[in-house]
């Protein structure tokens, strides 16, 4: 494991730990040589909308990891919600599950920008329902029936940008937001993977107490506890500094075709000891594996990735490394 870093450098590059573009666009303009078809709903009186979303690909390449044998996830019997869709890593979550032939839900402020990230398609793939998970009254129980699974990547920048505008803050997403998607969801639900950040327990230490002068680090470690007291089995995956991407203006074919280029060896640690970055592929990867691996349950993980040959998505050398973190 990697000491932690207390210079002036460290703290310096940590300035930039969730910096996203003030002006971020999304990753899906058009969907070349995915057939598309659209139904929709109107539910009751209610004012909320559900599209559906099915992509079915023509493209034979090899998605986001170099290895695509003995992956955990399987379509069978999953329904897995993912909330921060729009995001760096919950783009390539999506992504990913549905070129598994997954079967997806998302909750998105927008459905406008939902059609322009993920087309017009059918129920079979992906269903996406208008939310805010910063306000309970958005998130009816309706959202939430079948799903077996979810993946939360939802975040805003560190510091003060125009992502904060309409109160998009860390304490209303990182914090208000997961509490009150924990609290929405079904008992049945089989696990909950969260993504959180290194540094949540030292942030009243440098570097971290520069990342956390407006709270980001205080407010996630609230929403990780919130969810560890809920009683759903969960995971939670604290990234380093995020790399690769996020991936703007770009067609789900090209999205799926991305790799972390030579940092495709990860590190999985515990104790908040990690320190350094973490490609939004891998970690994108590990919020995946870990919805199946019995390793994973209740239990909260560092990430990083270097340079190297990585697991890509087999599910032995997950398990490998998940097993090896609680060992060490």
């Amino acid at each position: 494991l990697v000491e932690l870093m207390a210079s002036t450098t460290a703290a310096s590059a940590l300035l930039q730990f969730h910096s996203l573009s003030p002006n971020p666009q999304f990753f899906l303009t058009k969907l070349p040589n995915y057939p598309i078809s659209l139904t929709s709903s109107t539910k009751r009186s209610s004012n909320y909308k559900r599209v559906y979303a099915k992509a079915v690909s023509t493209d034979s390449q090899k998605p986001l990891a170099q290895n695509n044998q003995n992956t955990s996830t399987s379509s069978s019997s999953k329904l897995v919600l993912v909330l921060g869709a729009s995001g760096g890593v919950g783009q390539l979550v999506l992504a990913s599950l549905l070129q598994r032939n997954i079967k997806s839900r998302v909750i998105l402020r927008d459905l406008e920008k939902a059609k322009a990230l993920f087309g017009e398609q059918d129920e079979e793939r992906l269903q996406v329902f208008k939310g805010d998970t910063r306000k309970h009254e958005d998130l009816e129980p309706s959202m939430f029936e079948g799903v077996t699974h979810v993946i939360c990547c939802t975040g805003t920048t560190a510091f003060p940008s125009r992502r904060w505008d309409d109160e998009n803050t860390p304490e209303r997403v990182d914090w208000v937001g997961v509490k009150n998607l924990v609290s929405a969801l079904p008992s049945s639900v089989k696990r909950v993977v969260l993504v959180s950040s290194i540094g949540v327990t030292k942030c009243k230490e440098l570097p971290w107490s520069i990342m956390n002068l407006f709270g980001v680090l205080k407010y996630k470690k609230m929403g990780e506890d919130f969810l560890q007291s809920s009683g759903f089995p969960f995971t939670i995956i604290r990234p380093g500094r995020l790399t690769d991407g996020p991936y703007t203006s770009y067609d789900l074919n090209t999205l799926l075709k991305a790799t972390a280029g030579q940092r495709r060896a990860v590190l999985i640690g515990q104790g908040d000891k990690l320190v350094g970055e973490a490609s939004r592929i891998v970690v994108a990867e590990a919020c995946i594996q870990a919805l199946d691996l019995d390793v994973t349950e209740n239990q909260i993980y560092e990430v990083n990735s270097v340079e190297g040959e990585g697991p890509g998505n087999d599910a032995q050398k997950w398990r490998e490394l998940f097993e090896a973190a609680r060992s060490s």
